[in-house]
Parts: structure tokens; C-alpha cells; sequence
């Protein structure tokens, strides 16, 4: 017997068995497709789970579950406290954590034009072995001159990349090891950069779920049976529940697809014990099912290289959160203080989010004020777009876009086993519907055919 405890946010999934048959869960699959990440304990197969965040089990000596209990349940239970406070606690908390997960590493920071990374660099300021990255796309917008302003100020070695177009194809199997399929690949492009961390230090440290933790999703308090067409409306990729559908219909599940996945979230959220504060509860959902099953996932790549690090993922961290009053947590309040009380001249630099606007003075960017950055923007965009070099703002666009990156594509699409999971003119269809309706909608659904198709070459032996 094996004693397995799973942090709040656990960085890595630990597979076990159940008792079943070792076929795939078809339905499990579906919700994949739809949402873009496996929901709850959801795998491949019906005999193997993925074990669930804040939880204890037992598992036996071949791996199976024999006892399971939870350690921590999401709550809101806010303290009669001031902003002014709230911040000092927040920052003991959060500068506490980063030296302590730090102390004696050679730290290798990613920044990027937001806030997440910016209050790391905060922290680690200090630090003597820090050395820090950006990277943009070549006809982007110029995110790593924001970042390297940012290590200039806090003096840290930094490195400007820009993401080649199409290196996917390049290291595309090598992903599909890494993170075993459980997510899509358009998005870790760290992928293109791996030789590039080797030498930079021994650890990275990673500002995910910042964004989340410290935001309010801006909501009234909402009935509960609201709450579930908010969050199911959050959670479906464009093109996805369109694809998981037609796949429902073609392996002929039980039901509807749309009367399942409802069921599944609508039995979750109850489950979220929180009353009376709809993006507390929210909040709390896509914490322990959305990150943990899409953020980490992707964190697998980073861990292939050096291991991984997060301040926000500390479970000191998350019982800080259900503490924090909500008005205090929405529109970065938080972050934004710390990063203007310990380090005013990074609060100075644009924030890529509001550009070209800073965290000074970020209320500014609305009508007139904006207009005439958002009037630049646009004639840089169509004049770029005019001479052959249009801008680019999506993973997927550097991936599936152009000549080769098609030939690539279609190679995976329907030269591989896929088909024997995937009705072949149902991958004709969603192919067609990406390179002829609407690229945008359908870069989704051609996304996880893309995943499957390596899922059924690296992992589905029975077919």
C-alpha cells in the first residue's frame, strides 16, 4: 500500500487504476474535444483516472484505489480586514514563498507583457542568480520589449526569441511524449526553445494562475442554475462542442452531448461549496478542474527541461484566496499595489493587456483616450497585412497557416490512424470548414483531430 497525497493545485497528474474495462471512454473524449481539457478524474480510459486535486488516497500495490478522502474544499470565507492590510499579507505571503522556492536555484523567469510574471520579477529582484526570456511572433505584437524593459530595470540577463513559424512538425511527437496527449499543441511554444533553457539555470519559475487567483469574473451573485450556463458558456472552445457532437452522434452515445456535459457541470459546481458569491465559486471551479487539468498539463514541457516552480500554486497561496474579500480581488488590485508600492518604475512600463497604457494609468484606455492607439494599430495591421506579412495573434496561426504548415497538417490528419477513431469524412468536414468557412471557429476542432490523430499513433495500440 502507497499513500498519495495531491496538492490544491497539483503540478503533474497521477494516474491510477479503477476497476473497468481497459477500453477508451468515448464520452470522457467527447468533453476533451469540447472544453479543450479533460474534466475532473476524466482519462483516455474507463479503467484509469487522474486523482483529484486536495485529496488523499491509498492506492495498492498495482496501482489501484483503495481508500480516498478529501483534505481541502474550496470555500469563501472572507475576513473583516482592510485593502491596506490585505496587501501586507499578500505580500509576506507572496514574497515568502518565491525565496523560499528559490533559495540556492539558478532561476530562469519567463516574462511577458503582464502582470503574473511582473510581480515575480518583484520578488525575485533581489535574488543573484536570476536570468529571464520573452518571446513573440515575428509580426506580432512586440511583446519581449516589454519584458526586456522589465529585466533591465530589475538588471536581470535576458534573452528575445521569436517563435518560428511552423516548428511544430519538428517536435510535434516529442510533445505528444511529453504531455501524452492530454492536451492540444498549439499552445506550449516553449516546444520551440527547448536546447535554449538548458544552460540558463536549474529551475523555472512560473506565474500561472496569477491572472485567475487575483480577478473577479465582474459578476452579479447568480442563481445556481445560472452559474452552470456561465461556466459551460467559459468553457467551450468555438468549434468544439460542434465536433464533440457529430462525434457523440458517429460512436452512438447514449443521450445528447449538450444534456451530458450540462449533467457533468452542473453536478461539479454543486459540489463547490460556496454560497451567495458567484465568482468566488466560479473562481474556485476553474481553479480545481480548469487549471489543474489544462494549466499543469502544459507545465509538463517546462518540467522536461529543468523543474518547475510556482508561487501561486502554493497551498498557502489558495487558502489566502478563500480569506480575501472579492471586491478586493477583482480587476488585479492586489498585484497591481504590490507591483506600484516595491516597485514603482516596473508599474511604468506598458502593460501588454492595456497598451500602450501602464499600471498607473490603465483606467485611461477607453474612448476618447485610446482612440488614437487603437486608429495606429489598425492601419499598422492593414498596411502589413497588404504587403504580404499579415499580423499575427494566435497560436495556431504560425502552426496551421501556409503551405508547408498545410502539407504537415494533412499529413496527420489523414495519412495516420486516426480514421479508426474518427470517421474519415468527419475529418474531411472540420478540415474543409478551417481552410474554407472560418479559420478561426474551426482552429479548435482541427486542433484536438490533431491530438487525437497523435493519441491514436503513440498510444492507442488497440486501434
Amino acid at each position: 500500500m502507497k499513500s498519495i497525497i495531491i496538492p490544491i493545485i497539483p503540478i503533474n497528474k497521477t494516474i491510477a487504476k479503477v476497476q473497468g474495462k481497459h477500453e477508451l471512454d468515448l464520452e470522457a473524449i467527447c468533453l476533451f474535444i469540447a472544453f479543450g481539457f479533460f474534466l475532473d478524474t476524466d482519462s483516455y480510459w474507463k479503467d484509469e483516472i487522474i486523482l483529484s486535486p486536495g485529496s488523499e488516497y491509498t492506492l495498492d500495490k498495482d496501482n489501484y484505489i483503495t481508500s480516498a478522502k478529501k483534505w481541502f474544499q474550496w470555500h469563501y470565507t472572507p475576513k473583516e480586514i482592510s485593502f491596506e492590510d490585505t496587501l501586507e499579507e499578500f505580500t509576506n505571503f507572496f514574497e515568502t514563498i518565491v525565496k523560499e522556492q528559490t533559495s540556492d536555484k539558478n532561476v530562469i523567469l519567463p516574462i511577458s507583457g503582464g502582470i503574473d510574471s511582473r510581480t515575480q520579477a518583484v520578488a525575485l529582484r533581489n535574488h543573484p542568480n536570476v536570468k529571464s526570456y520573452s518571446y513573440d511572433y515575428k509580426g506580432g505584437y512586440p511583446e519581449t520589449k516589454i519584458a526586456k524593459k522589465i529585466a533591465d530595470k530589475c538588471q536581470f540577463p535576458f534573452q528575445s526569441l521569436s517563435v518560428p513559424k511552423g516548428y511544430l512538425w519538428n517536435c510535434i511527437e516529442e510533445l505528444a511524449e511529453i504531455n501524452q496527449c492530454y492536451s492540444e499543441f498549439t499552445h506550449p511554444r516553449q516546444m520551440a526553445f527547448l536546447d535554449n533553457f538548458k544552460d540558463m539555470g536549474n529551475v523555472f519559475s512560473l506565474g500561472h494562475m496569477g491572472d485567475l487567483m487575483f480577478d473577479s469574473f465582474g459578476l452579479p451573485n447568480l442563481p445556481f442554475e445560472e452559474e452552470v450556463e456561465v461556466l459551460i458558456k467559459m468553457l467551450l472552445k468555438k468549434g468544439g462542442s460542434e465536433l464533440a457532437n457529430s462525434l457523440w452522434e458517429s460512436w452512438n452515445l447514449e443521450g445528447t452531448f449538450e444534456d451530458y456535459y450540462t449533467s457533468r457541470i452542473r453536478k461539479l459546481l454543486k459540489e463547490i461549496n460556496i454560497e451567495g458569491n458567484t465568482n468566488a465559486r466560479l473562481r474556485a471551479f476553474k481553479t480545481k478542474y480548469y487549471v489543474s487539468r489544462w494549466s499543469s498539463n502544459n507545465l509538463s514541457v517546462f518540467d522536461k527541461v529543468h523543474p518547475v516552480i510556482l508561487p501561486y500554486y502554493d497551498n498557502r497561496m489558495c487558502e489566502f484566496i478563500c480569506t480575501i474579500p472579492e471586491k478586493y480581488l477583482a480587476n488585479r488590485q492586489l498585484q497591481i499595489a504590490y507591483i506600484q508600492k516595491r516597485a514603482p518604475d516596473l508599474a511604468k512600463i506598458t502593460w501588454q493587456g492595456q497598451k500602450p497604457f501602464n499600471l498607473n494609468n490603465f483606467h485611461l484606455n477607453k474612448s476618447p483616450y485610446n482612440l488614437p492607439n487603437r486608429i495606429a494599430g489598425k492601419l499598422k495591421r492593414e498596411y502589413s497585412s497588404l504587403m504580404g506579412n499579415p499580423y499575427i495573434s494566435r497560436n495556431w496561426e504560425i502552426q496551421f497557416v501556409g503551405k508547408k504548415n498545410d502539407a504537415n497538417l494533412k499529413k496527420w490528419l489523414f495519412e495516420s490512424k486516426l480514421e479508426n477513431l474518427v470517421p474519415k469524412d468527419t475529418i474531411q468536414k472540420y478540415y474543409d470548414n478551417f481552410k474554407e468557412k472560418n479559420a478561426v471557429n474551426y482552429s479548435h476542432p482541427v486542433s484536438m483531430l490533431l491530438t487525437l490523430a497523435l493519441f491514436q499513433e503513440k498510444f492507442n495500440t488497440k486501434y
